[in-house]
């Protein structure tokens, strides 16, 4: 029978359809339990794939015949070696194109909403990290939050629907993935900005990214203004667009709050995370949509593919949000705490500017499940 390649862009579309898909894995089993491809309707085997090396035909029964069924290993090889003997089985099989490596990279970008006077908000969706990146159009302009390292795409989309990229922001210096932002601005002449608090350390230009700031968006003078929102870093800040949208960083999650220790200071910061979650935020209009900066699980994508809350339904259902007692709020931070992300201290010494790794060596940073949130 037949041997399919399929990219992580038609992978990524089944997971937004909630199409049924059965996915052979043949990676060893602890990195398919550390970190693999979910969706809402996705079924699984893993199987390392040196257990195949004499034949396929044990696993045969555990096969399905009435769903797609996907071969998936780190970078390809391997998942092309068992689609080829699967197919020589009798099988109509795929593989996925570049592996985990590549699932890893893709960006989806979706709209999440129309705007005032023409404008357009869109999330890129990084379905292999749980990465949300943000890009605001109106009036041939441009503005990018959080921005990935993977430049082209940002750049290439807002060629697509016309639009010169003039800012560019971090909410706060990450450390779970690599930021693309300051290299889009240096390509396009945008402006940078970083929040100061988190920049202490960095080696290059920017600007200062402070409480209060509001940059307008093309013609319709589409608002972003900035929040400080301090906890995850000490200079984390959030921003609410046209007056509808929150944008939280890594603040505040749809099922998760963030995690105050990845520059070792949790001890220090969880106050100031309560006092962002439970006073800063509090006082906003709970009518606010929020948009983090990443998604812990498949359950907080929407229907359209899109991670989006109500504040105020968070307010009533995020746990993290709900805990009166201050003591019991730093148990419930400090002690809950999961591994830390794949290579972070690197990763954030790359955002510094202080290193630069070659794409290979960055991409094996970010290999992964981000892990930014509290459990």
């Amino acid at each position: 029978m037949t041997v399919s390649t399929w990219t992580a862009q038609q992978v990524a579309q089944k997971v937004i359809n909630n199409d049924e898909l059965f996915i052979l894995d043949v990676r060893n089993a602890d990195a398919f339990a550390d970190w693999k491809i979910e969706g809402h309707k996705f079924e699984y085997l893993n199987i390392p794939y040196f257990e195949l090396l004499d034949g396929v035909e044990e696993i045969l029964p555990k096969l399905p015949a009435d769903k797609d069924i996907l071969v998936v290993c780190a970078k390809e090889g391997s998942s092309i070696m068992v689609a080829e003997m699967l197919a020589e089985e009798g099988l109509d099989v795929a593989y996925l194109q570049g592996g985990m490596k590549s699932w890893s990279m893709y960006l989806e970008p979706i709209k999440v909403a129309d705007l005032t006077d023409g404008g357009e908000l869109y999330q890129f969706v990084r379905l292999g990290k749980g990465c949300l990146s943000y890009m605001i159009i109106s009036g041939g302009e441009a503005a990018i939050i959080d921005a990935v390292r993977f430049t082209e795409v940002f750049t290439n989309f807002a060629a697509e629907k016309g639009a010169t990229i003039k800012h560019v922001f971090d909410t706060h210096l990450h450390a779970d993935h690599i930021s693309g932002g300051r290299h889009i601005a240096a390509q396009t002449g945008a402006t940078y900005y970083l929040p100061e608090k988190d920049a202490e350390e960095v080696v290059f230009d920017y600007t200062a990214l402070e409480d209060g700031l509001t940059v307008k968006i093309g013609a319709s003078q589409i608002e972003v203004g900035a929040l400080y929102s301090p906890g995850h870093t000490i200079g984390s800040t959030s921003f609410v667009i046209d007056h509808r949208f929150l944008l939280t960083g890594d603040i505040l999650f749809i099922d998760s709050i963030g995690r105050p220790d990845l520059a070792g200071l949790a001890e220090d910061w969880v106050a100031d995370l309560r006092e962002t979650l439970y006073s800063r935020y509090r006082a906003l209009a709970e009518d606010l949509i929020v948009l983090p900066a990443h998604f812990m699980i498949i359950d907080e994508l929407n229907e359209d593919g899109t991670v989006a809350r109500r504040l105020g339904d968070l307010f009533a259902q995020n746990h993290g949000l709900n805990v009166s007692d201050a003591d019991e709020f730093r148990h419930l931070v400090t002690d809950n705490l999961p591994p830390q992300p794949n290579a972070y201290q690197e990763i954030r010494h790359v955002n510094m500017g202080k290193v630069t790794p070659n794409n290979d060596e960055q991409t094996e940073m970010e290999i992964g499940p981000n892990r930014c949130a509290v459990r």
